[in-house]
């Protein structure tokens, strides 16, 4: 399953982040980001299953009129809640901030990033909009169907 092209526009009261002001740059960077901080200890493999989570949301949002985990790149990762390392008090959130392209696991998330807001980048979630890490067993999986586990994570499509 390919991820739609969509153009991301920043969430409302997320400040950008990056060197650009436009919504792709904004959008690139925050994903990049939220890769780096929930997934740089991963295969790429499992960076791009993380990026496509980010990417359904943001389809499902768009083909639904508006979700509740936000419409675009940059709410859908910086929604309180939904990704830890964008949580004021995570442990790695300087580092989160401050990351640049010299460190190759940034890197390498910028390139994910790149791909997957452009639309380019394969689905290998199945659809999933929820992931955890394995061997973590948070409320809102309880009764819910694992449909693909990729790295240290397990994705959920039937989670609403």
């Amino acid at each position: 399953m390919r991820a739609r092209v969509l153009k991301p526009e920043p969430g409302p009261g997320v400040p950008p982040l990056g060197p650009s002001a436009d919504g792709s740059g904004q959008a690139v960077d925050t994903l990049a980001r939220t890769l780096w901080g929930e997934a740089r200890g991963e295969s790429v493999r499992a960076m791009e299953a993380v990026a496509a989570v980010v990417m359904n949301r943001v389809d499902r949002a768009h083909n639904q009129g508006g979700c509740w985990w936000g419409g675009d790149v940059v709410a859908v990762c910086r929604l309180p809640g939904q990704f830890p390392c964008w949580d004021p008090d995570a442990p790695g959130r300087l580092g989160l901030l401050s990351v640049t392209a010299a460190d190759p696991v940034f890197a390498a998330a910028q390139r994910i990033a790149r791909r997957a807001v452009a639309g380019l980048l394969d689905d290998p979630t199945s659809g999933a909009t929820h992931l955890h890490r394995a061997g973590e067993n948070p409320q809102w999986a309880q009764g819910r169907s694992v449909c693909a586990e990729i790295g240290g994570f397990q994705f959920y499509n039937d989670v609403e």
